[in-house]
């Protein structure tokens, strides 16, 4: 983006809380904003009306105002009233010419779809140029968090997209049924974090710790890989904020080659949760570049709204090591890529975080997108 010429690290960190009705949002984050290091915390309602934060940098943003594109896709719609909303606290919550605030919670409603926030952080390059996307997070009750996946789809998206999810009221409920919400929200999103509060508190350094890591210092990079179990919180962190996949030539060669599905313990059956479903694509050999790119663009293009989460691995010719991508529906991170390969397996093995969308299909694009482009190897 031409407008967004801050280091990463200059730019104010945003994270999006969502969570289901009663799952304590406003509760764990009356305690967070009074810890020293996250007092000078802007906080964004996404309703009006009377608010419980006992806090003096509290707004308001209309969650009714929203802007529809032209494609249809609800995960693409513009968030007017949170761009505006954006724009304005800068000189709103100023004292002297200088901002008073240094990080932004945005708190959602209940049934809200986080996807709207995270495309008008990302495509906005006015907010690009002052803020960054630092992690999304939700909360679910222990107590009524099975039954609210199983019934609201809303709940279960929520989940699917998150970078860390923290358990809310494990402390009234046995060890047993814990563990059991454990398993079933690792089968919706085995990428994410897990955190537990204990009544309706945590260690903020835990969040802050939070942020995915994509760089070669990360020490679980093969977890969420793996896809069995959720990760610890890693000890590194890069500074790194989505980007939209705008067109297609990002990675830059065609390649010929054979998806495997593969069927992990974190799967998903398609008939539970919202349809959603978690898988693992691999493939055995190195990719070329460009008909890599084209074909995860042309996937993004026609069923990314069907994407809640991508995560990967790629092996890539004449790379020396791996490229990592990083998406939420149409909104992706610009590839990384990294000085070397984590371990023996030079596989390429890319999550799938998927709702309504059959795995074959994404198999079958591929194969075919590469059958099509065969002639070019050859050129």
């Amino acid at each position: 983006m031409t407008t967004d010429s801050k280091p990463a690290h200059n730019l104010v960190p945003i994270w999006v809380l969502s969570g289901f009705l009663g799952s304590g949002k406003t509760t764990l984050l009356n305690h967070l904003i009074k810890q020293p290091d996250l007092r000078d915390t802007l906080v964004i309602i996404n309703e009006f009306g009377e608010t419980s934060l006992d806090h003096l940098l509290v707004t308001h943003s209309d969650e009714d105002m929203v802007v529809t594109l032209d494609n249809g896709c609800v995960c693409c719609n513009i968030r007017h009233d949170l761009s505006t909303t954006l724009k304005q606290v800068t000189w709103r919550f100023s004292r002297n010419g200088k901002r008073q605030f240094n990080r932004v919670v945005i708190e959602t409603t209940g049934l809200a779809d986080p996807a709207p926030i995270v495309h008008t952080l990302m495509t906005d390059e006015t907010l690009a140029a002052h803020y960054r996307l630092e992690a999304l997070i939700a909360t679910v009750d222990c107590v009524n968090g099975a039954a609210s996946l199983s019934l609201h789809p809303e709940a279960a998206k929520q989940i699917a997209i998150a970078d860390c999810l923290i358990i809310t009221k494990s402390d009234l409920t046995s060890p047993k049924q814990l563990a059991e919400l454990h398993q079933q929200l690792t089968a919706l999103n085995p990428i994410a974090q897990h955190l537990t509060a204990l009544n309706g508190r945590i260690d903020p350094h835990q969040l802050l710790g939070q942020r995915f890591s994509i760089d070669q210092t990360s020490p679980d990079i093969r977890t969420w890989l793996a896809g069995n179990k959720h990760p610890a919180a890693p000890t590194a962190r890069a500074r790194l904020h989505y980007q939209p996949i705008r067109q297609p030539g990002q990675l830059a060669q065609p390649l010929r080659n054979k998806p495997r599905l593969s069927n992990t313990p974190s799967t998903s059956s398609q008939g539970g949760h919202g349809n959603i479903q978690t898988f693992c694509l691999t493939f055995a050999e190195p990719l070329a570049p460009d008909l890599f790119d084209q074909w995860l663009g042309l996937l993004v293009g026609f069923k990314g709204s069907n994407l809640l989460r991508v995560k990967g691995f790629i092996n890539l010719k004449n790379r020396a090591g791996p490229t990592v991508i990083h998406g939420v529906q149409h909104i992706f991170h610009p590839p990384v890529e990294l000085d070397a390969w984590p371990s023996e397996d030079r596989s390429t093995r890319i999550v799938f975080i998927t709702r309504d969308l059959d795995p074959s299909i994404i198999e079958r694009t591929f194969n075919a997108f590469a059958a099509k482009h065969m002639p070019l190897e050859s050129e």
